[in-house]
């Protein structure tokens, strides 16, 4: 049976208990033993050998240590996918975590607003078969790394922020770090975000392919 860590908390508008309880009730669904942690000092050595670390932590600060644990873990192989603040916003101090996730979260212009997601790769097993779609939540503009593998993106349309017009900012990805795989995407605001089709089945098939289930 493949295990997963969730690690959740930070500001309480990312609704991290609710998340926890999604994340752990999908993950169970597809026959993984779920352990959920909303303490930082409570992870272990053994707590990060798992087949796959969802972090749902927005903001906050994770000391030095505990860090290491999550990223030498996917460095040996653990799968980490995350969504929106969750993952994207995470210890904002924590560079080394911001390099394993593969972006950084720094705007999101005109808050919650409607705008559109175009898949760019329509072949991957985690977007396959999926059409574009609109939402009406927070359009993450993103500070990404050059080497992901993106699966969606977002084209702004400079309304609240005029000198953006036209920018097209990933919306999700893969990436490896190490022998660990990554998966991320920013949708995730507030849980109906994830009632959208194509968000739900993203990050669930997000998570299978992080865990390298398949």
């Amino acid at each position: 049976m493949p295990k997963a860590l969730i690690i959740y908390g930070g500001w309480d508008g990312h609704n991290p208990t609710g998340f926890n309880t999604w994340f752990k009730d999908r993950l169970e669904q597809n026959g993984f033993e779920v352990q959920s942690l909303d303490n930082l000092e409570d992870l272990t050595p053994e707590s990060v050998q798992v087949d796959l670390i969802v972090p749902h932590w927005t903001m906050g600060k994770i000391p030095g240590e505990k860090s290491n644990l999550i990223r030498e873990a996917v460095l040996n192989g653990t799968g980490l996918a995350g969504i929106h603040g969750g993952a994207g916003d995470a210890f904002r101090e924590d560079t080394e975590f911001q390099f394993m996730v593969g972006g950084q979260f720094v705007s999101h212009p005109g808050n919650i607003r409607p705008y559109s997601v175009q898949f760019r790769d329509q072949n991957h097993p985690i977007t396959q078969d999926l059409t574009d779609f609109d939402v009406v939540t927070e359009q993450y503009y993103m500070h990404v790394d050059p080497i992901n593998h993106v699966l969606a993106t977002t084209t702004f349309d400079g309304q609240y922020a005029p000198w953006i017009e036209g920018a097209v900012v990933p919306v999700a990805w893969t990436r490896m770090h190490g022998k660990g795989r990554v998966f991320y995407h920013s949708l995730g605001h507030a849980l109906t975000d994830m009632d959208t089709p194509q968000v739900e089945t993203m990050t669930v098939r997000g998570l299978l392919w992080a865990a390298r289930i398949e």
